[in-house]
């Protein structure tokens, strides 16, 4: 609440107000007041005596003052006070205090002072500091730098004053907490007085003024506590204090509009500590229209795109732009063989060992997905029967990579059947070379991924098989990467199908770690926030994550959205009510709401809607019947 209060002219009152009752009415010349007039206030009065007000609704229903707090009900109230203020003080320097997730009224009163009064004590002052420089010097005392700073102040605030770029007021700040303790009202004190404190702003709490303090910051305009500092203009428009991130950068591309003051978001996510990103929201919100606008802009600053599609959305946009879509299912011609180890690179040097060491415990990740789990005795079968599978092929640690041909799973099976104690992991293996599932992972890699845009469909494949193609499609793409160190984005939609297996889980949260080494930025979307967040891996995912966007939420999860990214109420409900493309953008320290814009050819390249893809493929069977 911000108050500007006439010039504090002491005057004497003309008419002195009388508390009648639930009523207040000026005491005037009884010449003037009849008796119809003092019957019919009784009546009036007799009639609010029997009605029910907003007041009555939320007044407490105990008041009890002490010395430093007031009690409202159940809730203990304190007002803190600015007393002095440093030389400078920055713009928005009250945002950090206000932006705590704490319930807290504000209070600024501004009294304006007339120039004419500042001026003649500022020449007051003026005369006095000169005489004490005049002194020191005829003295032969070193020269006095807070003097000589303070004289300059002076003179500049002299001439602005004249000038008129700058009026002199009283400035007043309240800032008054609310908890459900004392215990807990004296730690939010004292955590509010440091933050001020390191400012290098005096800040004191009331003592024996609890109930002028409370009244001096509702929405009364009353300040009762009186207690002001004298400020110009500048300082005190710094003080303003509900401020909006700036996320706008000189390179990147454009996310969105900041919904605060309608400024650009133009973000750049390899500039951050990494460039990863998280996406969380409900169905129909716009996190995949999001996401492939963001690939559409990255492609045009020359950034390499791969992208996991589970529910095949990202066809048209493959299409428009020139790139690669591979369709993964049991019946398609393109496979991924999970045995493929990293392309050799000259720029990054790996032993051939730690590359089989790493190829066997990612491939042994695949197994406890497909086998559902394993024992510790099953466990040391598996890892014996990869290491002999990739002997098989004559990948030793001796061995030249390039040369090298990968084992398939049927090479795997085979070393399994000769082992003791492995029947029953045979078995189960054998369903992924003869049986229903044998068309996905028993044959060597024959996918092109030399484009600029890659999409690798997994919509085809049953649920029970979505978690073994995504984890075998991230572990190849992780072989890509390694080979070659480019700018790179990595999409992976629909997340939480990797979060429901252990081994999936810790395969992608460790490629977020490390994939900043190599060039790469990871974007994991899910719209099932409970199964992400509820994984101790997925908290990790967001933790490990620069850049997080936050779209409109479904009540059930928004208060462990809430939780883990300690928004504010305000924030929550702009989740729950925000419409589609709009929610809160995190880069880093920063986050703003925001709004996500495209032009028209954009949209109709990544919409998501049905019933605009109809019309488009309409026009486009049209199109190709009139070329006929």
């Amino acid at each position: 609440m911000a108050v500007f209060k006439p010039e504090r002219i002491q005057t004497t009152p003309i008419e002195k107000p009388v508390k009648r009752g639930l009523f207040s009415f000026t005491k005037k010349s009884q010449t003037n007041t009849t008796k119809d007039d003092i019957i019919s206030l009784e009546e009036e009065r007799i009639y609010r005596a029997g009605t029910v007000a907003i007041r009555d609704l939320i007044a407490p229903s105990a008041f009890r003052v002490e010395s430093s707090f007031i009690q409202l009900g159940d809730v203990f109230v304190r007002t803190i006070y600015v007393i002095t203020y440093p030389r400078y003080i920055s713009v928005g320097w009250a945002a950090p205090m206000l932006n705590l997730n704490l319930t807290m009224d504000v209070s600024m009163f501004f009294y304006p002072v007339p120039s004419h009064i500042i001026l003649k004590q500022l020449k007051k002052k003026v005369g006095a500091v000169q005489a004490q420089l005049s002194a020191d010097a005829e003295k032969g005392a070193p020269r006095d730098p807070l003097r000589e700073t303070a004289l300059r102040d002076i003179e500049q605030l002299r001439d602005d004053l004249t000038q008129g770029i700058e009026h002199f007021f009283q400035f007043a700040f309240y800032v008054t907490l609310y908890s459900k303790s004392t215990e807990e009202l004296d730690k939010t004190t004292e955590d509010i007085e440091n933050m001020f404190g390191s400012k290098l702003m005096y800040t004191k709490h009331v003592l024996f003024q609890a109930e002028q303090g409370f009244n001096s910051t509702v929405p009364l305009g009353m300040d009762d506590l009186v207690v002001s500092f004298n400020m110009n203009s500048s300082p005190i428009a710094s003080s303003f204090p509900f401020m909006s991130s700036e996320l706008t950068s000189d390179s990147g591309i454009l996310y969105g509009i900041n919904r605060h003051n309608n400024s650009l978001i133009i973000f750049d996510r390899f500039s951050l500590q990494n460039a990863n990103m998280v996406v969380f929201a409900t169905s129909g919100a716009g996190k995949s229209y999001t996401v492939k606008l963001e690939v559409l802009r990255s492609l045009m600053m020359g950034t390499d795109v791969i992208i996991i599609d589970p529910e095949m959305e990202y066809n048209h946009l493959c299409e428009a732009v020139g790139g690669t879509y591979i369709n993964i299912s049991l019946s398609s011609e393109s496979k991924v063989n999970p045995f493929d180890l990293p392309r050799p690179a000259a720029d990054i040097q790996i032993s051939t060992e730690d590359v089989i060491r790493n190829a066997v415990i990612t491939t042994k990740g695949l197994c406890r997905i497909m086998f559902g789990s394993m024992t510790p005795q099953e466990d040391s079968i598996v890892d014996r029967a990869l290491i002999e599978t990739f002997a098989k092929k004559d990948i030793t640690g001796s061995s030249d990579l390039s040369l090298v041909e990968a084992p398939i799973m049927q090479d795997f099976l085979d070393v399994l059947e000769g082992m003791e104690g492995a029947e029953t992991l045979a078995l189960k293996l054998r369903k992924y070379t003869e049986g229903t599932f044998a068309g996905l992972f028993n044959s060597p890699t024959n996918v092109n991924t030399n484009n600029q845009l890659v999409v690798f469909s997994v919509r085809d494949l049953e649920d029970e098989l979505r978690p073994l193609a995504i984890y075998s499609l991230v572990n190849y793409i992780w072989n890509i990467v390694r080979s070659e160190r480019k700018k790179r984005l990595l999409i992976i939609d629909e997340a939480w199908w990797l979060m429901q297996h252990e081994d999936s889980a810790k395969f992608i949260y460790a490629l977020v770690k490390r994939c900043r080494k190599y060039y790469l930025g990871v974007t994991t979307i899910t719209q099932d926030v409970n199964d992400f967040l509820g994984s101790p891996y997925g908290k990790a995912i967001v933790t490990n994550s620069a850049l997080q966007l936050l779209l409109r939420q479904s009540p059930a999860a928004v208060d462990i959205i809430q939780k883990t990214f300690l928004l504010t109420e305000g924030e929550k409900y702009l989740l729950l009510e925000g419409a589609v493309g709009e929610g809160i953008f995190f880069a880093g320290l920063k986050h703003a709401a925001i709004r996500v814009v495209a032009s028209y050819t954009e949209d109709q390249l990544v919409t998501t809607n049905p019933e605009q893809l109809l019309q488009i493929d309409k026009a486009k069977k049209e199109f190709e019947e009139q070329m006929r």
